[in-house]
């Protein structure tokens, strides 16, 4: 069983002596954890290169399996901030903040909404860039 100390009762270098022991007896038992550590580590990575010796990668080239990514359509603003016009939204999404924070005044959305005019001059800039 666990001696008691009775820490209040020890003078100050009985004390230090206690830690130097403890300090001592902590690296000791560290260091033979970290040796115990190292070697299992060893020990697997010996068995890993031995498992990838015995089987060759038959694993198909990610390059190979993978096919092209479908190209989406660009998606047009639908809704404009109106004290800030380069703020849009296309109503994809989480609403943005300045949105989110003129409905939650009272205003609606259909305030917002980017006319059809709008949306074809956008269009054209788009496309000539």
């Amino acid at each position: 069983m666990v001696k008691k100390v009775n820490l209040d009762a020890m003078s100050i270098d009985e004390m230090w002596q206690l830690h130097e022991e403890l300090s001592r007896v902590l690296s000791i038992r560290l260091a033979a954890e970290k040796r115990e550590l190292e070697k299992r580590l060893a020990q697997l990575r010996r068995e890993k290169e031995m498992r990838q010796t015995e089987q060759p990668d038959v694993r198909p080239s990610k390059d190979l399996s993978r096919t092209p990514r479908r190209k989406y359509p660009r998606v047009f603003p639908k809704y404009r901030n109106p004290s800030e016009p380069s703020e849009t939204w296309s109503g994809r999404g989480k609403r943005p903040r300045w949105l989110a924070a003129a409905l939650n005044t009272g205003r609606k959305i259909e305030e917002f909404v980017i006319s059809d005019s709008d949306n074809d001059k956008n269009r054209g800039r788009l496309r000539r860039a």
